[in-house]
C-alpha cells in the first residue's frame, strides 16, 4: 500500500488524466444543461490538457509496440500515431467548417497554423528538447548524416510546395479556382513522394535507419516492453479518446481564442501544436537520454516530414470531398518559419554529431518564432 502511495505521489504526466472526465462532464452540463459554469472556454483548456497524457500514453504504447521492429519502422510508427491526434483534430476542425460556412475561415485558417505549429514544434522543440536532454548525458551524440540529410531534404522540398502556391496567390488574388487547382495538383505530388520517401526507408536504403541502440544503456536494456495485444488495445483505447476530447476542443476553440485574446494563428502554431505532439515530445526525449540519436531524429523529422507530405496533401483531398475545399496558401509568417526550422535543420544535421548547445539553439529558434505569432493579429 505505502509503494502504491508513493507512485502516486511521484510528478506523473498521469495526474492530467483527471482533465479527461472533467472534459467529458463539462460539455455535456453545457450541451445538454446549458450549464453557465461549463464555459467553452474551460472546456477547450480541459480538453487540450486531456489530449496531453494521452498522447502521451500512445507514445509510450508505440515506443514498445516499435522496439519488436526496429528503428526504422518504429519511428514511423511513432511517428504516425503520433499524428494521430493532430490529423483527428484537424479533420475535426475540417467536418465543423462543412458544416458552419461561417465557421470555415476561421477553421481553415487553425488548421494551417495548427499544421505550420506541428512542423516546426517538431522540428525545433521536440528534436531541440531531445538533443538538449540527450546532450546533457551524453557529450556527443552521433547518428546517420545521410539519413538525417534525406529528411531535411524532404522538408525542403515541402517548402518549396508551399511558396508556390504562396507566390501565385499574391500574384493573382482573383484566381481562387486556380488557387484551388493548383493546391490539389501540388498535394497529389507531395503525396507521391512521401509514397518514395516511404520504399527509400523502408526497404531500398533501410539500412541507414537500423543503427542498434546503445550498449552501455543499461535503462534501455533492461526496460520491460509491453506484450503486442497490450499496446494495440492501448493504441485503440487512447485514440477514441483523444478523437473524443478533439471533438470538444475545436468546437470550443473559437470561443476560447476570443476569450484569452490570442489570434487562431498563435492558438494553432503554438497550443494545438504542443497538445498535438505530446506523443513525440516524451518518445523522442526519452530515446535521446538513452543515447539512441538516430531513433529521436526518425521520430522528431518523420512526423514533420509527414505532416507535411501527407497530412497535409490529404487533408486538402478530404476537405475538397466534404465540399469546404482547403488549400496550399500558406500566410508569408507560416511559409518563412517553416522555412527557416528546416535552414537550421540542415546545418545541425550535416555532420552526423550532435551536442546540447544545438538543443539550446533549437528551442531557442522555436521561442523566437513563437513570440512573433503572439503579436501577429489573426
Amino acid at each position: 500500500m505505502l509503494q502504491i502511495l508513493r507512485a502516486l505521489a511521484r510528478p506523473s504526466l498521469n495526474w492530467l488524466l483527471v482533465f479527461v472526465p472533467l472534459s467529458i462532464v463539462f460539455e455535456i452540463a453545457h450541451k445538454a444543461a446549458h450549464a453557465e459554469w461549463a464555459s467553452p472556454t474551460l472546456i477547450f483548456v480541459f480538453s487540450a490538457i486531456g489530449i496531453i497524457p494521452l498522447a502521451g500514453r500512445m507514445g509510450r504504447a508505440t515506443e514498445h509496440l516499435a522496439s519488436r521492429v526496429g528503428d526504422a519502422v518504429g519511428g514511423l510508427l511513432n511517428a504516425t500515431l503520433g499524428n494521430a491526434a493532430e490529423l483527428i483534430i484537424a479533420v475535426t476542425a475540417l467536418i465543423e467548417a462543412s458544416r458552419n460556412p461561417e465557421a470555415a475561415e476561421f477553421m481553415h485558417a487553425v488548421v494551417k497554423a495548427s499544421l505550420t505549429g506541428s512542423i516546426i514544434g517538431n522540428i525545433l522543440l521536440v528534436l531541440g528538447l531531445a538533443v538538449l536532454v540527450g546532450g546533457i548525458r551524453h557529450r556527443v551524440q552521433n547518428f546517420n548524416a545521410v539519413a538525417a540529410r534525406a529528411g531535411a531534404t524532404l522538408l525542403t522540398l515541402a517548402v518549396v510546395a508551399l511558396v508556390i502556391p504562396a507566390v501565385f496567390s499574391h500574384l493573382v488574388p482573383e484566381k481562387t479556382d486556380t488557387i484551388r487547382e493548383l493546391s490539389v495538383e501540388l498535394s497529389v505530388l507531395l503525396l507521391i513522394v512521401y509514397g518514395l520517401s516511404l520504399l527509400f526507408t523502408l526497404h531500398t536504403h533501410k539500412h541507414l535507419y537500423g543503427t542498434p541502440p546503445d550498449a552501455n544503456a543499461p535503462s534501455d536494456a533492461q526496460a520491460e516492453h509491453w506484450p503486442v495485444r497490450r499496446s494495440v488495445i492501448v493504441l485503440v483505447v487512447v485514440t477514441v479518446f483523444i478523437a473524443l476530447l478533439a471533438e470538444f476542443m475545436v468546437g470550443s476553440i473559437e470561443a476560447a481564442s476570443h476569450a484569452f485574446g490570442l489570434s487562431d494563428l498563435f492558438i494553432g502554431v503554438v497550443i494545438v501544436a504542443i497538445v498535438g505532439n505530446a506523443a513525440e515530445h516524451s518518445t523522442a526525449v526519452l530515446v535521446a537520454w538513452r543515447n539512441r540519436m538516430d531513433l529521436a531524429l526518425t521520430i522528431a523529422v518523420g512526423s514533420s516530414t509527414q505532416i507535411a507530405l501527407f497530412v497535409a496533401p490529404f487533408l486538402v483531398l478530404f476537405s475538397l470531398a466534404l465540399g469546404s475545399p482547403i488549400d496550399l496558401v500558406f500566410s508569408i509568417p507560416e511559409v518563412v518559419a517553416i522555412a527557416l526550422a528546416v535552414l537550421i535543420l540542415e546545418q545541425i544535421s550535416s555532420d552526423g554529431e550532435s551536442h546540447w548547445l544545438e538543443g539550446v539553439l533549437l528551442l531557442t529558434v522555436y521561442a523566437m518564432l513563437g513570440v512573433l505569432f503572439f503579436h501577429l493579429p489573426g
